[in-house]
């Protein structure tokens, strides 16, 4: 992380949570393809040791993918304020 001032590592961290703003809807989750002959695409969910599907058909994939995208991305975020606030946290006196 280099030696950046507390400030420099503030402005860091309000840009990536302007960013998380930005992102638009997101679920947790993936888009499948399930069948043998006639395959068909749903959205599947893992919640409380249960698969959860709902079907997708062609109509609503592109979107269940970007929804799925702002997920991933929103994790990416955090993990990169998570150590920006922790270097802050570091540096700051009691």
């Amino acid at each position: 992380m280099g030696r950046k001032s507390i400030e420099r590592l503030k402005k860091d961290a309000e840009a990536l949570q302007r960013r998380m703003s930005e992102l638009g809807p997101l679920m947790r989750g993936s888009v499948v393809r399930i069948g043998t002959k006639n395959k068909q695409y749903y959205f599947s969910l893992n919640k409380d040791k249960k698969t959860k599907l709902i079907y997708l058909g062609d109509k609503r994939v592109e979107t269940a993918r970007m929804f799925s995208d702002n997920y991933k991305k929103l994790l990416q975020i955090i993990e990169k304020v998570t150590i920006l606030n922790m270097e802050i946290l570091k540096r700051t006196e009691c």
